[in-house]
């Protein structure tokens, strides 16, 4: 099974917003036939905690513009 097509497109979305915000090593992950939780994980690094938390905004930011809620926020200390 691979990612469905509206799994790709809000992948991409947060990719390109990550990189908006100037994330380093972006990548998506394709993970539907390994897990039933998610179909695509996006993963980005960046140089602080401050950074971090620029980019996870913005990501979140343009997803609710497409009408998507993100259930789950990873990447902060807490």
């Amino acid at each position: 099974m691979t990612a469905t097509d509206r799994a790709l497109e809000l992948a991409k979305i947060a990719a390109v917003a990550a990189e908006d915000k100037i994330a380093e090593q972006v990548m998506a992950i394709d993970v539907s036939s390994q897990l039933a939780l998610t179909d695509v994980f996006v993963l980005a690094s960046a140089d602080n905690e401050r950074q971090v938390g620029a980019i996870v905004d913005e990501v979140e930011d343009r997803l609710r513009e497409v009408g998507a809620k993100p259930l789950r926020r990873e990447g902060e200390r807490e």
